[in-house]
């Protein structure tokens, strides 16, 4: 055959239509007899498939390696995937954030109309576990499962990362191509949630803070910032602030542990006011009852659950009387409300993450073609890829850009070499 993929991924499957519709035939592999299974879940099932942005917003959102993607996203933007997804049938809307979802709101109707496609095309699916590319002067000619051999002209690998392995998703593509000689970078988990030093976010859990902002540092250096929403654990914090600060820092307990780095996540709960405009509103709820002691004076400030961890790290007495609260236990109050920190010791484990971060070293691939440059037959697309992006359908738009990269390259040197014939 022409084109041999292995993975029935986002990447994979989206490959596998494209080089199909260049006459190419196509074999897609998949140890998984649910094609697109990974895909199936993603976007909490709704599948978020891509996002409505400007090419500037794109690659700012882009957080390893934007400037590899440049080719190949200028070839195929968010705009072409929203196209060829409506033009197989399945409507699309565009939420808050510029994200794009179906607007059946089933991740199904994503995958199945991929399948659909592929199949009416000539794709043939096989449910086949690789162990091994077959290698063969300077070039891959095929896979094995240890008792049987499939041949072909040319294999794209796109095996996903290490999330979410129970899809297949479980970092085997990573294997396969180490043991071709290729580089892999350090692999680990990225949109993920955070753990915390502080044992109190078990009162927490549950809590979700809107319209706060999240500040990470790293020792004395800034590493993110942004506005939004996140929510506490029992192990810590999660939510999308947090899952996108987690693409900016180092894991707390590897290097970034081992140096003695502390990394400290900084949360204004009150962003929309500053330090005098925050001290005036506690004395205005201080003065509607300045014999009410501290402990209960928080209500009209703070949720429910978040009121008695302020009042005990503020280290006023909750029995003390408002009217009797001092100009600096307010001020410490203040610096509490705008500045509340929790030390972060760790990511969760990588299976519970929703990327990964590294793969595939991207200086061993044209960025144009995304074949390695040294085994000119072989071809990457998707997570397997040292590439990764906040969420908001950016991840899978990098899946539908570079496999469309690598189908196009697949396709041309086809037709070069039947031109040559």
């Amino acid at each position: 055959m022409n084109l041999l993929i292995i993975g029935a991924g986002a990447a994979g499957l989206f490959a596998a239509a494209i080089a199909a519709r260049e006459n190419l035939s196509v074999t897609v592999l998949d140890k998984n007899k649910t094609l697109g299974k990974k895909l199936r879940i993603t976007g909490k099932g709704r599948c978020n498939v891509t996002n409505n942005c400007t090419k500037e917003e794109f690659f700012d959102s882009i957080t390893a390696n934007a400037k590899f993607l440049y080719s190949a996203y200028n070839s195929f933007t968010a705009q072409d995937t929203m196209k060829f997804f409506e033009d197989l049938g399945v409507p699309l809307k565009t939420e808050r954030g510029n994200r794009v979802f179906p607007e059946s709101d089933s991740a199904h109707d994503i995958a199945d109309a991929l399948v659909r496609e592929c199949k009416r095309l000539g794709v043939v699916f096989r449910e086949f576990n690789v162990k091994k590319i077959l290698f063969e002067n300077g070039q891959v000619t095929g896979v094995t499962d240890s008792r049987r051999e499939i041949y072909a002209d040319n294999i794209l690998l796109a095996t996903g990362g290490k999330s979410y392995p129970g899809t297949g998703s479980d970092g085997s593509g990573y294997k396969l191509a180490a043991d071709l000689g290729v580089n892999i970078t350090d692999i680990r988990p990225s949109l993920v949630p955070l753990i915390t030093r502080e044992k109190f976010v078990k009162d927490l859990q549950g809590l979700s803070l809107r319209n706060v902002k999240l500040t990470v540092t790293e020792g004395n250096k800034i590493v993110y910032s942004e506005q939004g929403e996140m929510l506490f654990t029992d192990y810590g914090i999660t939510g999308p602030l947090v899952l996108s600060a987690s693409a900016h820092i180092k894991d707390p307990a590897g290097a970034a542990g081992t140096a003695g780095v502390k990394i400290i996540a900084h949360i204004d709960l009150k962003p929309a006011l500053d330090d005098i405009t925050l001290d005036r509103r506690i004395l205005r709820d201080f003065d509607e009852n300045p014999n009410r002691h501290f402990g209960n004076s928080l209500d009209k400030l703070l949720p429910a659950s978040l009121r008695p961890v302020v009042v005990t790290l503020s280290g006023i007495n909750p029995e003390k009387q408002v009217n009797a609260v001092t100009k600096a236990e307010r001020a410490g109050l203040v610096k509490l409300l705008k500045d509340f920190k929790l030390e972060i010791t760790g990511f969760r484990p990588i299976a519970e993450a929703i990327i990964t971060r590294g793969g595939v070293n991207i200086k061993e691939i044209d960025p144009k073609t995304m074949a390695h440059k040294k085994i000119p037959n072989l071809y990457f697309a998707g997570e397997v890829i040292d590439l990764d992006a906040y969420t908001g359908g950016y991840n899978l738009q990098i899946a539908f850009s570079t496999a469309v990269a690598a189908a196009n390259a697949i396709a041309a040197k086809g037709n070069i070499n039947e031109n040559c014939g």
